[in-house]
């Protein structure tokens, strides 16, 4: 008898999502435990998972919850539009993607790395220890303090 498994049976699941895409600036996600994340589209373009962003991010040892840094200011600054997602499209039932106004298109969050990801100060607590070191969130719980 073979059984299948569903990956994604443990992972956390949206019970709402608000993508101000045109009003304003932000993602809003209701989790289905209660949660609730509000990711930025900065940050979130700053965090995409896809694999070029990853490597960018793991050469200069920035997680994703950093934000890109600014470029040196050597002159006169071109203006640069806030960024914000042309197109946002659901990914099967277990992720988001957006076609990002800087032309990347390349990033699809799944709902486990939102939710690792999120940026409330609860999660962000979570992930840093006070020394500043990450924890390994799937494999060490953090330390009760």
């Amino acid at each position: 008898m073979s059984v299948a498994l569903n990956a994604n049976q443990n992972a956390p699941q949206p019970a709402s999502i608000k993508v101000h895409k045109t009003s304003g600036s932000t993602m809003e996600i209701l989790w289905k435990d209660g949660h609730q994340s509000c990711y930025s589209f900065a940050y979130l373009r700053d965090a995409c998972p896809c694999a070029l962003c990853n490597d960018e991010r793991e050469k200069s040892h920035r997680p994703p919850d950093e934000p890109t840094p600014s470029a040196p200011s050597g002159g006169l600054q071109m203006f640069k539009p806030a960024i914000r997602p042309d197109e946002v499209a659901q990914v099967g039932n277990y992720a988001i993607r957006f076609d990002w106004n800087d032309g990347h298109k390349h990033g699809i969050f799944s709902w486990k790395y939102l939710r690792e990801w999120c940026p409330c100060q609860s999660c962000h607590a979570t992930r840093h220890s006070s020394d500043g070191l990450l924890y390994d969130i799937d494999n060490h719980p953090p330390r009760e303090t």
